[in-house]
């Protein structure tokens, strides 16, 4: 099962290491992470996904992270009612008479295209993950030649 895991942790060197360190040690591979300033510039939101099919060692990492000198708050969003964004930018292969295609599909998925050149355009989406996949999935028809995805950002409501 995926888990959505907030932590709030000191805006310190090192602490980003120390965290994801925890996590590896146990053999967990982290799916998504993204970090950021919060409203305070000297404390920073964390938000890991992570695959966990174990849910014991899972509580073990959760109970670790709380006890690190740098961790303010540890919440598993998943067992919360929580809304999540992921932000991507693709670079797909671009004709002018496949203008309108990309421009109904973008709309379709509230993505907007940025810029067009003669052989490529760059379309952006913010939205939750499944929808980010659907639209990535779409645009494979097109031909995607990059593509750059955040990770997951999260809140409980």
């Amino acid at each position: 099962m995926k888990h959505t895991i907030s932590v709030l942790v000191e805006n310190k060197p090192g602490v980003l290491a120390r965290i994801s360190g925890l996590f590896s040690a146990r053999g967990f591979n982290i799916d998504s992470l993204a970090v950021g300033e919060t409203e305070d510039p000297t404390v920073s939101r964390m938000t890991i996904v992570v695959d966990a099919k174990d849910e014991r060692i899972l509580e073990q990492i959760i109970k670790q992270l709380r006890k690190l000198i740098d961790t303010i708050s540890v919440v598993d969003l998943t067992k919360r009612e929580f809304i999540h964004r992921e932000l991507a930018l693709i670079k797909v292969n671009f004709k002018k008479e496949d203008k309108q295609r990309l421009l109904s599909l973008a709309h379709k998925y509230k993505a907007e295209v940025l810029e067009t050149e003669e052989n490529s355009a760059i379309v952006e989406i913010c939205a939750d993950s499944d929808r980010v996949k659907e639209f990535l999935e779409q645009l494979k028809n097109f031909g995607i030649r990059e593509l750059m995805r955040t990770g997951r950002v999260a809140m409980a409501k």
